[in-house]
Parts: structure tokens; sequence; C-alpha cells
């Protein structure tokens, strides 16, 4: 173990890491949101169990809970700034647990991106698809809980006093 503050020898960067993840969060969630839209009435739940577990077909222009509906062009730009800043940081990388985050990130954000570049009312318009439902909680989708744990992991990491490059932070036990 190397000590505090210095990266393990040997250490590399973790891009295929990154890239593996989002490529697999990029293609579940493609192709999970392909079948609903091809299998699911828009507004027909499918009970999976009961109320507790639904697969409900609905398209969102806005973010969680609906929240800005009329800024489907913002919320493009953020996506776009999102994965910008992903490729930028992912040669840093010499955490795997951060190239996981950054991974399940790009992976969510390419997802919802590309729903709202190509998916109908229009180009740059497009409403996102969401489908997984669960009481009390806004419909969402795979790259929604792609972005979510990647958020969560991000926490528990820097709570650890694990950084991107490897290294914990002084003071901070393995």
């Amino acid at each position: 173990m190397p000590p505090v503050g210095q990266a393990p020898s040997g250490a590399r960067p973790k891009v295929l890491v990154l890239a593996a993840v989002a490529a697999l969060v990029l293609g579940l969630d493609v192709l999970s949101k392909a079948l609903v839209v091809a299998n699911l009435t828009e507004g027909e739940p499918v009970h999976v169990l009961g109320d507790i577990f639904e697969f409900t077909l609905l398209r969102n222009p806005g973010a969680a809970w609906n929240l800005g509906t009329g800024y489907t062009a913002v919320f493009t730009v953020l996506a776009g700034g999102v994965i910008v800043f992903v490729m930028r940081v992912a040669r840093r990388l010499r955490s795997t647990g951060y190239a996981v985050a950054f991974g399940l990130l790009l992976g969510g954000a390419s997802g919802n991106l590309g729903d709202r570049i190509f998916r109908a009312p229009g180009l740059f318009q497009g409403h996102v698809v969401d489908w997984i439902e669960l009481p009390d909680w806004p419909v969402f989708n795979l790259a929604d809980s792609a972005i979510v744990c990647a958020g969560a992991l991000v926490v528990l990491l820097a709570l650890r006093g694990i950084r991107m490059d490897g290294t914990r932070a002084a003071g901070e036990a393995a």
C-alpha cells in the first residue's frame, strides 16, 4: 500500500473501465427504451409487483417530477456539458471507483441526451422516455438510475477520502 496521498505505483488511467461502464449503461438504456416504446402504451401501466413496481411509458420533456418542462433545450445543453466534463477528466482518473462512477454518469447522460436530440417532438426538443414506476416517486429510466448511482458513489468515495487520482486524503484510514 502506498503512503497516504501517493498514487499506487504503476497506477494507470482507468479510461477503459469508464468506457466499458458507459457503453453498458447506454446500451441497456437504449435497448430498454426501444422495448418499452414498442410494447407499452402511454398511460397504461403494466403491474409487475402490484402497485409497488410498474412499467409505465411516459415521455418527459423536463426533469424529475416534471420540473422544467419548458426547458428541454437547457437540459440538452446541460447533458452535453456533463459529457464534455467527463471526457475531459477521464484521462486523469486513477481510481477504479471514480471510473465506474463517471462511466455511470456518462452512460446515463448520453442515454437521456440521445432522447432529447432524436425523439419527438423534434430535433433537440425530444422528450425522454421514462418507464420505471415506484410508489410516490417520479417515473424514471435506466439512464436516470445510473446518474443517481453515480452521484451516490462519488459521495461514498469522497467520504472515504478517496480522490480521483487514486490517492487518499491525509487523515483518512483505508
